[in-house]
């Protein structure tokens, strides 16, 4: 992120001020901690987070909540706004993103077509939580995390940019991303539906190749199996046979817990306070402990271990 380069050492300190309160301004749902539930809304926000000092931040969240924020207008790659300071006369804020490329927006897509969950999570609305590997693949990263990237401007005598004016509507940008995950991708260049009909043309172009290989594939017939007669098997039908000595089943935790958690992420729907996997990762581990006890009568080694240490 560009900062103004015109400032002298002693200007570093810029005396906090008292915002002219104003109603029916926009206001960020959270009263308290983070900004943005969603995984991606924070990965936003970290982004801001890791440039800018803490005073202007902790500014900025104060904005937010108290709705200094009169308007956001989201335009291609551009979000601008308007924000109640100090001074009467609302300050201008800008926030661009870079757009990317074609042949980059290509690659990328290539990338999330080798992979079904993605369209399966995107057209469900939700971010699927490896979609930066896919932007990775182009050499490009979705969130804004080089200067080039991100071009801040605001209106008000500050020095410092980015202000605590943009950062009031950076952080609504979050909560809003926690709605509408492809606006994301708009900013980036890119509508949900352009996305969707992309990886419906690759993912239809592999199917098409698959339905038609080079040659048609005919298996040689089984062979014949002579056996007895049912009637004179019916004594001992559900008796074992020898093969089953060599049939083994292991009942045993997963190698890796809440696998499954741990793959789909955070879903859409999740209003709870605490963390989704750390709520559901509880119950994964209850099941596992309960299958364990009744396939052994007891207490699995794992409880064991638990028990001991």
């Amino acid at each position: 992120m560009a900062r103004r380069r015109y400032y002298r050492d002693d200007w570093d300190y810029f005396p906090p001020s008292r915002p002219i309160e104003v109603e029916g301004g926009i206001k960020a749902k959270s009263k308290r901690g983070r900004i943005g539930q969603t995984w991606w809304a924070g990965r936003w926000t970290r982004a801001l987070e890791a440039i800018m000092d803490s005073g202007r931040l902790g500014r900025g969240r104060r904005y937010a909540r108290k709705g200094q924020v009169l308007e956001i207008n989201e335009q291609a790659g551009l979000i601008t706004a308007r924000v109640q300071g100090s001074r009467r006369t609302p300050y201008k804020v800008r926030i661009e993103i870079a757009p990317l490329s074609d042949a980059e927006w290509d690659k990328v897509i290539e990338a999330m077509a080798g992979q079904a969950l993605f369209a399966a999570k995107l057209l469900a609305g939700e971010m699927p939580q490896n979609i930066e590997e896919a932007f990775a693949t182009a050499g490009v990263s979705l969130f804004p995390g080089r200067s080039k990237d991100l071009i801040t401007s605001c209106s008000c005598p500050d020095w410092a940019n980015p202000c605590k004016h943009i950062a009031a509507v950076y952080y609504l940008l979050g909560e809003r991303f926690d709605d509408d995950p492809f606006m994301l991708f708009r900013l980036r260049g890119r509508t949900k539906e352009q996305i969707m009909e992309a990886l419906r043309a690759k993912r239809a172009a592999g199917a098409a190749v698959i339905a038609e290989p080079a040659a048609t594939y005919e298996p040689e017939p089984a062979p014949a199996v002579e056996s007895a007669p049912l009637e004179t098997c019916l004594d001992h039908y559900w008796d074992l046979g020898e093969d089953i000595d060599d049939f083994r089943v292991t009942v045993a935790p997963p190698p890796v817990e809440a696998a499954l958690l741990k793959r789909l992420g955070t879903p859409p729907f999740w209003e709870g306070s605490q963390d989704f996997l750390t709520s559901l990762g509880a119950v994964y581990a209850a099941v596992t402990a309960g299958a364990m006890g009744q396939a052994y009568g007891g207490d699995n080694e794992r409880d064991k271990r638990e028990k001991t240490e």
